[in-house]
C-alpha cells in the first residue's frame, strides 16, 4: 500500500475544492491510501508516513501563500534531519499567472530535497468543472505513478 499526502491551504474555498478533486482522483487507484490535511494541521510526522506529497496552494500577491510557506518552514529542517525524500506535485490556483508562487515553492522543495514527480499545474481564474477535472487527473496520475514506482 502506498500513501499520498495532500496538503492544502484555502481561504476562498478554491484550493479546498481542488484538494478534494485531487483526492477523489487519487482514490481511483486501488492500493493508495490518500490523506488530506490542511497546511495548519500537517507536519513532519505526516510527511514521514507518506510516499508522496501534493501541495495545493494559492498564489497570493504573486507569491506562495503564507500558510503553505509556514508548513514548508515548519517541516524543512525536521524533514532533512529524518532524511525524507518524497516526490511531490504542485497544484496552484492563481488569480494572476502563478509562476512566482510556483518558483518559490520549487526553490524551497529543492532544499529538502524533494524531487518533482510532475510538472506543476497552474489553474487560473475561478474554480470551474475544468479545474476540478484537471485536479482529479493530476491526483490520479500521481497516485498511479506511486503505485508503479515511477518516482
Amino acid at each position: 500500500m502506498k500513501s499520498l499526502l495532500i496538503v492544502y491551504h484555502s481561504q476562498s474555498g478554491t484550493c479546498a475544492g481542488l484538494a478534494r478533486a485531487a483526492s477523489l482522483g487519487a482514490r481511483r487507484e486501488e492500493g493508495v491510501n490518500v490523506v488530506v490535511r490542511r497546511a495548519w494541521d500537517a507536519g513532519t510526522a505526516d510527511l514521514g508516513e507518506a510516499d508522496g506529497v501534493m501541495l495545493v496552494m494559492a498564489e497570493n500577491s504573486g507569491a506562495l501563500c503564507g500558510t503553505m510557506k509556514d508548513f514548508l518552514d515548519r517541516t524543512f529542517y525536521p524533514a532533512i534531519a529524518r532524511g525524507l525524500v518524497l516526490p511531490y506535485a504542485l497544484l496552484l490556483s492563481a488569480g494572476n499567472d502563478g509562476r512566482g508562487a510556483q518558483q518559490q515553492a520549487q526553490r524551497i522543495l529543492s532544499g529538502y530535497p524533494f524531487p518533482a514527480a510532475t510538472e506543476p499545474l497552474i489553474l487560473r481564474g475561478e474554480l470551474s468543472e475544468a479545474h476540478e477535472q484537471a485536479g482529479a487527473e493530476l491526483g490520479q496520475a500521481f497516485a498511479a505513478g506511486l503505485l508503479m514506482g515511477m518516482f
